[in-house]
């Protein structure tokens, strides 16, 4: 017993050491950083938001998105010309492949999950009771064709 209260005692010293401080600058040259506050979410669609964190997913080229589905939107049978790399980072992102529009056909995707949209395959796609954010890497120019039938 003793042994063990000086175990606890031990451990509890090392947790009361200050740890040393966090560096106050960073060198520019070495990496650039947005925090969760300075990155510029704009309205899209009516049912979601878009950050573009690089590139320009309007033009030729590599692009990093964030996307925010809010609650109760999905996209309707669509498809992009080249392949999207998408990182579930939060909430529940609902799919759906196919040309008519079906949420209730859709899969759930948990924050976590890593979704390929395949280049001209048709799928649609949103949040439904709660926010969802994505993470989309791709090649620009990011158009979407809309390609649902309707009943």
């Amino acid at each position: 017993m003793e042994r063990m209260i000086l175990l606890a005692v031990l451990v509890s010293s090392l947790l009361a050491i200050p740890l040393p401080a966090q560096a106050t600058t960073l060198d520019p040259k070495a990496l650039a950083y947005d925090l969760p506050s300075q990155i510029p979410w704009k309205a899209r669609n009516g049912g979601s938001e878009e950050a573009i964190l690089a590139g320009d997913p309007d033009k030729p080229g590599p692009y990093v998105v964030l996307v925010k589905w809010l609650p109760h939107h999905m996209s309707h049978p669509h498809f992009h010309p080249n392949d999207r790399f998408i990182t579930v980072l939060s909430g529940t992102w609902w799919v759906g492949t196919g040309t008519r529009f079906d949420p209730d056909a859709t899969v759930a995707m948990p924050a976590g999950s890593f979704v390929t949209h395949f280049g001209r395959q048709v799928h649609y796609d949103g949040a439904k009771d709660e926010p969802t954010v994505l993470e989309i890497v791709g090649e620009g120019p990011a158009t979407a064709t809309p390609a649902e039938v309707k009943p």
